[in-house]
């Protein structure tokens, strides 16, 4: 098994993270992609973040129909605050003839230095670097402390190229909170799932 995986808090998804994963899929040749949405994100304390539950339906919905993509409840059946290293670690012990893939934004490498163990990260994932068009070349440089040079140029192997449009979960909930459309931002089931539930709206 091939497996690509896709953090973040989703909240919520929408179509470029819908992209990201497809691009990924078809490029590195992945059986799979998880989506694996954070209970509470390290770097996203300062925010009150929509319950776990709410943004994993959001996902389900999100990803209905496609059999190479699915929802893992890993970090929310762990709960508190989800590091990548404990979820590695975890898909490791239960599969470990599993190739893990973990999917980042080329322009977040930099930061990923500064993960809790790093090092053991980049031992137990390949590093994909996706890259939109239009944005820098990844630099797998910075990696240098954390990773061999052997392994950050099999990271270097595993790129993804997509298309450069910009969409962000921060700018649909703003939308939704000052009353404008997220149609085509996010599939249509979410939008009305965000609609029923009164997500993302003042008080």
């Amino acid at each position: 098994m091939r497996l690509g995986l896709l953090g973040g808090s989703f909240d919520p998804v929408h179509y470029v993270h819908l992209l990201l994963a497809e691009c990924a899929r078809e490029q590195l040749h992945l059986d799979e992609v998880w989506f694996l949405p954070a209970a509470n994100a390290p770097h996203k304390q300062g925010r009150q973040q929509t319950d776990i539950g709410l943004r994993m339906q959001m996902l389900e919905l999100a990803v209905a129909g496609n059999p190479a993509f699915r929802v893992s409840d890993v970090e929310a059946r762990r709960g508190g605050t989800s590091y990548t290293v404990e979820t590695l670690e975890q898909l490791h012990a239960e599969q470990p003839d599993w190739e893990l893939i973990f999917l980042v934004g080329a322009d977040m490498l930099h930061d990923l230095p500064h993960w809790r163990k790093a090092e053991r990260v980049c031992e137990l994932a390949t590093i994909a670097a996706v890259r939109r068009l239009g944005v820098a070349e990844p630099d797998f440089d910075c990696l240098q402390a954390v990773a061999s040079p052997e392994r950050i140029a099999h990271f270097a192997r595993h790129r993804v190229d997509m298309p450069g449009f910009e969409l962000s979960s921060s700018d649909l909930r703003n939308r939704v909170a000052e009353g404008r459309s997220i149609r085509y931002q996010t599939p249509p089931a979410v939008e009305q799932f965000v609609v029923a539930h009164r997500l993302y709206r003042p008080g």
